[in-house]
Order: structure tokens, then C-alpha cells, then sequence
């Protein structure tokens, strides 16, 4: 989008106006929590007078979208929960600034599952966000069988989580690109699902500052994009260290041992993990990540089979960790300094509007985690949990030290086990289940802190997205997005024509 502004085949307000069209077009999908028009229309008019005066920033005229657990000036940032539904923050996230001072114009705020505890953004009080593929608000040349559209019944295909708002956004082109937050896989899984790039840069090279927090060890905010010339786009603005938060390091982030005018793959080492051959993986995954890795071997990598043995326990790890974090996070909601304060004649002590407070705003699956959480840090608990997590998490790290030792430069995994699925296959387990089951391929990249991508690679049989992850060391960034950028030339993925009366 960027290439098209700066060449001047099409201007500022005609990029605007066909991705403000595209917002009113998608409502019933339910991907803005909040559309930002009074705010754009401001950014959009300093834009078209920059270019008009020959003074363009980065992202001049860009339009964005931001998941609502990134705090906007003056804009609410609800985290989709009722205990946030007034707030307004007085600051913006770090990311948002920099995307703002650079001349991105923002379209609105994105849905998501509540403060991000969720894989489909079916947990939103704003109502579940619908993936636009399988929908009718797609051109009959993307259209599935209608015994499975959501168009014919009251069923959808669920978007993916926690950032499934964001991808939504980006997949039908009512903005270029979109921010969302990775604790587990909640950038690339919907990102997986809706066919567009899902980056989650390296732990360190991106400020979380304003940026609610789920679990701090992990949380990464990430980049959704229909390209990765966008996405590295974004990723230059945004990236660096920020004083405000002291996880950013000021460190290299090209190692690449790629050329990016080069039209051939160089050869570098491409790793296939066994342990991601894991149980629920759908033949059509399996049969397209065979596929990508031949392509990958004939066009110059070296793709050899590789071992990551404590990535089945990593999912049982992460199933402690993430309450933990999430535990002493949540503390701060307690109604009586900000957020949602119930009412009554028997709250009579701080104790019962505490408990008041909490019960009433936060629903249940954030209010179990917070339990268990507690549970697992409970003095009788701590070694046995929690230090027993923390240890087991330093052993799936050094699994990845080691294999990046042997040469190995990329990984190739599968990003989800299958192609979306509808709302009622998806809701026939619970939360905790789901998470369990959607996470198992992304969240050792967390754990280990190192980037991944989920590109899009080919359709299903139901004629949705397939896509497969991408991985590569901590603060190697950049060669992660030469190959994807190279292997995204190749595989040319039919992204969805979205209906505009």
C-alpha cells in the first residue's frame, strides 16, 4: 500500500475511502470494537496536505487498526471486558505513537477475546468477531458450498484468537495493516485462519508500553498484514528499544544471511521439528507443509528433519505460567481506583465490592485463570508449580540454543492443526481445551522469546486458508521476513475480493 501512495497509482483519500467503505461493508463481522472516523478524518487531512507539500513520513496516509488492549489517547481501550468498558487512556502505547507520528491514519479498534484470553475471539463482551471467509460479503469466486456458509444459517467460521478483530480487519481491506498482541499464539492463529501475515517479532525488540498486560514474560505485539513488504514496513517503524519499558534491548535485528533484491532462495538450512507432527494435525496441513518444504529443497534451502524433545510438555508449562502471570496482572482490577464499581446495599466492605466488582466484570474463563493462577502460587504450591514451570521453560529455550547451534537457520512448523472452524465445532470444548489445542504449534515461540510468522500458503478443501509458521533465532527478525517475503512470491495466495455495493 505503501509502493502504491508513494507512486502516485492511487492518492491518500482514494486509499482512504475504499478502507472506510470496507468498515461500513464488514459490520455484521463484528471486527471493530470502535471506528475512529472523527480521529482519521483529522490524520487524514494532514496526510493529504504532506503530500501535497513533499514532506511524507514513513507511513504517510497508511490506514491502520489497533487491538483494543493497546491504550489510545483520549480513545477507550476496553480489552473487551466490562470491567474496561469507559476507560480512556491518557497516553498512547508506544507502537501506536510511532505508527501515528510516522502518518498512519487509524480506521478503529479491534475486538478480541476478553484481555486476550482466548484462540477466537469468541469471548468478547462486544459479541464474537466472524471470519470474512465462508462469509457472503465475499466475491462468489471465494464463496464455499453453502451447507457451510455463515450465510445460510446462524453458524460462522470463527476468526481465530485472541487478535482475531485485527486480521479480520486487515483480510477484508478496511485497513493496509493492523496491530495485534502474541502471549501464545493470538497474532498468528486468527492471522492463520483469515489468510493474512501474522508476525510476532522477537521478545526485546518491540515495547510493550501501553500495551494491557496478559502475561508480561511473553507478551509481544505483533504485526497483521496481507504482505510482508507491509509488515517489514510496520516492523521498521515500531521496532527499538523504548526507555519507558526496560524489556526492550537496543540490539541488531539483521543477521540475514539472505539478499532481498535476490530472486532465488539463497541456501540456507531449513529445520522440519518432528515433535510438531502432533496429535489432531489435519491431512491437508500435513499434505501443504510436504509440499512448502519440497519447494523450500528445490529452490536452493537445505531442509533436514530436526528434534525440539520438551516441545510436547511446553503447552502443560505454558498451562501454569500463563494463570500465574495472569494472577498478579489482574490484582490491579479491583473497581475502587478505576475500571467497573457494582452497586448495592449489601457492598459494605471493601472486601464484598472487591469480590462485587470482579464477579460482575470479568467473566468466567478470566476469572478462572486468575484462580488457578493463585493456586499454582500458593505457598504449599510455589516449587511444585510454579519453580517446576519456570525450570521446565529454561529446557525448552536451550532446546532451541541447540538446534540453532547445528546451523539450522529457519524452522518450518504447522501454525494451526486445520482450517478455521466453525463456531459450534469450536465451542464443543471449553476455553481451557481449546487453548490447549489452538496453541500447541505457536506457544514454544514464546516461551523461547524468538520470532515466528504464520503465512498463508494455499486453500483448504473448504476453500479457507491454510497456513504454516515460520521460526528463527532470537533478534534474527529479519532473515525470518527475507524468506517469508521470498517464499510468499512463490506460493501467490488468493487473498478474498471483498463485495462493495
Amino acid at each position: 500500500m505503501l509502493h502504491q501512495l508513494k507512486n502516485g497509482s492511487c492518492t491518500v483519500q482514494e486509499l482512504y475511502a475504499q478502507c472506510a467503505n470496507r468498515v461500513q461493508v464488514i459490520k455484521s463481522l463484528n471486527a471493530y470494537i470502535r471506528v475512529t472516523d472523527e480521529v482519521s478524518q483529522v490524520q487524514l487531512q494532514e496526510s493529504t496536505t504532506r503530500y501535497l507539500k513533499g514532506t511524507t513520513r514513513l507511513m504517510e496516509g497508511i490506514p491502520i487498526a489497533i487491538k483494543d488492549n493497546f491504550c489510545t489517547k483520549n480513545i477507550t481501550t476496553t480489552c473487551a471486558s466490562k470491567m474496561l468498558e469507559n476507560f480512556v487512556p491518557t497516553y498512547n502505547a508506544t507502537v501506536v505513537e510511532r505508527l501515528l507520528d510516522s502518518g498512519a491514519i487509524l480506521m478503529g479498534k479491534t475486538n478480541l477475546d476478553e484481555f486476550g484470553m482466548g484462540s477466537g475471539t469468541t469471548e468478547s463482551i462486544f459479541g464474537p468477531t466472524k471470519n470474512i471467509w465462508g462469509s457472503n460479503l465475499i466475491s462468489k469466486a471465494n464463496d464455499i458450498d453453502n451447507k457451510v456458509s455463515g450465510s445460510q444459517s446462524d453458524d460462522f467460521f470463527i476468526a481465530g484468537g485472541s487478535s482475531g478483530g485485527s486480521a479480520v480487519a486487515v483480510a477484508a481491506g478496511s485497513c493496509s495493516v493492523a496491530l495485534g498482541s502474541d502471549t501464545g499464539g493470538s497474532v498468528r492463529n486468527p492471522a492463520s485462519y483469515c489468510g493474512v501475515v501474522g508476525f510476532k517479532p522477537s521478545y526485546g525488540s518491540i515495547s510493550r508500553y501501553g500495551l494491557i498486560p496478559l502475561v508480561n514474560s511473553m507478551d509481544v505485539p505483533g504485526i497483521l498484514a496481507r504482505t510482508i513488504g507491509d509488515c517489514r514496513s510496520v516492523f521498521e517503524v515500531i521496532k527499538g528499544c523504548d526507555p519507558k519499558d526496560s524489556t526492550t534491548l537496543q540490539r541488531t535485528l539483521n543477521k540475514s544471511k539472505t539478499k532481498r533484491s535476490s530472486s532465488k532462495f539463497d541456501k540456507l538450512c531449513v529445520g522440519i521439528p518432528k515433535e510438531f507432527y502432533c496429535p489432531g494435525l489435519s491431512s491437508e496441513v500435513i499434505d501443504a507443509w510436504k509440499d512448502v518444504a519440497d519447494l523450500l529443497e528445490n529452490s536452493g534451502f537445505r531442509v533436514i528433519q530436526v528434534s525440539l524433545p520438551h516441545t510436547s510438555y511446553s503447552i502443560a508449562c505454558y498451562s501454569v505460567l500463563n494463570p500465574c502471570e495472569v494472577a498478579s496482572n489482574m490484582a490491579r482490577y479491583d473497581g475502587l481506583r478505576y475500571g467497573y464499581r457494582a452497586t448495592g446495599k449489601d457492598l459494605n466492605s471493601t472486601e464484598s465490592l472487591y469480590a462485587a466488582n470482579r464477579s460482575h466484570a470479568l467473566n468466567q474463563i478470566v476469572r478462572g485463570r486468575i484462580l488457578a493462577g493463585n493456586y499454582f502460587l500458593l505457598k504449599e504450591n510455589y516449587d511444585k508449580y510454579f519453580v517446576q514451570a519456570l525450570k521446565l521453560r529454561r529446557l525448552i529455550y536451550d532446546d532451541y540454543v541447540k538446534m540453532w547451534s547445528t546451523g539450522v537457520d529457519i524452522l518450518l512448523t504447522p501454525v494451526t492443526l486445520s482450517d478455521a472452524p466453525l463456531f459450534s465445532e469450536f465451542t464443543e470444548k471449553d476455553s481451557r481445551a481449546q487453548s490447549a489445542d489452538q496453541d500447541y504449534c505457536t506457544q514454544p515461540a514464546n516461551m523461547a522469546g524468538i520470532p515466528a510468522l504464520s503465512l498463508p500458503v494455499r486453500l483448504s478443501k473448504r476453500n479457507l486458508p491454510l497456513s504454516l509458521q515460520l521460526m528463527a533465532p532470537h533478534f534474527d527478525d529479519e532473515t525470518l521476513l527475507d524468506v517469508a517475503h521470498l517464499l510468499e512470491k512463490e506460493l501467490n495466495f488468493p487473498h478474498p475480493t471483498v463485495k462493495v455495493a
